[in-house]
């Protein structure tokens, strides 16, 4: 019986999505797949030439043949030093991608700058998408006092695997709403359409943070305040130079909505309260 009612709510949930706003991008056009390193070049080793002929008397020095063998030792480190960037090329770079869930007490006006940003923000360049987290992370470390459930999630990867972390983390935050306004890599779209569906009991604003980044990033363990604070610090911490995508969601969208407590621990279980 109890795993009936939690199947209605769930379902009750999907059918009666509220509002959800999202913009960001990914400014990154993937290299061809790494090669593997081919056998390691050979040079003809030159040979030195003299005035005159070289007699090497027995007993004498004859240090004038150390010469063809400190070509040879140089020629080798150099066929090594590159065999081996060729080989930390095809492993490709470190990267991380990392995702904040905050939960917060609703107001109107948090949701009307957070669209105000996705109306703004430029989405087509790194530098536009820096500049957007990082005033998304002003505006929540504005708002400290509201916060109440959050989450912090980092996986260390390649650039290829934390971007493909990244888009399915995006795709899963689209899933918990129904989507009244996109802005992404340049392209908007806004459900004119859309009627609010205010509840009594609606309390909670959602808002999450999702970064691709080359820089090593780490979670906070606990969480509490102070991690989330450490965390929106770390993730405005991007700069144009390392930022490999990012994107912001929220839910609700519409000002005249705000989710239930019901509504956020079913579609957010792994919130920890702060």
């Amino acid at each position: 019986m109890a795993r009936l009612w939690v199947l209605v709510l769930l379902l009750g949930l999907a059918l009666g999505q509220k509002s959800g706003g999202g913009v960001g991008g990914r400014p990154y056009s993937p290299s061809p797949p790494p090669m593997a390193p081919g056998p390691a070049p050979s040079y003809p080793v030159p040979v030195p030439t003299y005035p005159g002929p070289v007699v090497v008397y027995p007993g004498g020095g004859g240090s004038l043949g150390l010469v063809p063998v400190a070509v040879f030792l140089g020629l080798a480190l150099v066929a090594f030093l590159m065999v081996r960037g060729l080989r930390q090329a095809g492993e490709g770079q470190g990267a991380s991608a990392a995702r904040l869930r905050l939960a917060l007490l609703q107001r109107p006006e948090v949701q009307r700058a957070l669209r105000r940003l996705a109306e703004e923000a430029d989405t087509t360049t790194a530098k536009g998408l820096a500049d957007l987290l990082d005033e998304a992370a002003l505006l929540l470390l504005r708002e400290e006092p509201a916060w109440r459930f959050a989450r912090y999630e980092v996986e260390n990867a390649s650039e290829e695997e934390a971007l493909a972390r990244f888009d399915a983390w995006m795709l899963e935050e689209r899933s918990k709403y129904e989507e009244t306004f996109r802005h992404f890599e340049g392209k908007r779209q806004v459900a004119e359409a859309y009627r609010a569906r205010p509840e009594p009991g609606g309390r909670y604003l959602v808002v999450s943070l999702l970064l691709a980044d080359r820089r090593p990033l780490t979670p906070k363990r606990p969480l509490g305040r102070a991690g989330v604070k450490e965390a929106l610090l770390d993730l405005a911490g991007s700069s144009p130079f390392t930022l490999l995508a990012f994107y912001l969601s929220w839910t609700p969208e519409r000002e005249e909505e705000a989710l239930t407590e019901e509504e956020l621990l079913l579609l957010y279980p792994d919130l920890e309260k702060i």
